[in-house]
């Protein structure tokens, strides 16, 4: 599985927020932020402090994606 995180940047925007203006206020390292960018895995924990920010849920701001092999096999 593959985890998305356009919901977050999809967010950002309509808060009028930059990802700078998040990590700031989250206490985030640039490292986070950059994982994310990249859709990699980044500690709970930090997931929790974006949405104490944001006033939301973790699935407000990123998506499970199932990789296709996954899926093929499922259905055999």
């Amino acid at each position: 599985m593959a985890i998305s995180y356009n919901k977050l940047w999809k967010l950002l925007i309509d808060k009028n927020m930059t990802k700078t203006q998040l990590r700031k206020r989250a206490g985030l390292t640039t490292n986070v932020i950059a994982k994310m960018g990249k859709n990699q895995s980044v500690q709970v924990e930090s997931l929790y402090k974006i949405c104490d920010v944001l006033g939301c849920g973790l699935d407000d701001i990123s998506e499970v994606i199932p990789e296709q092999d996954n899926l093929t096999e499922e259905s055999k």
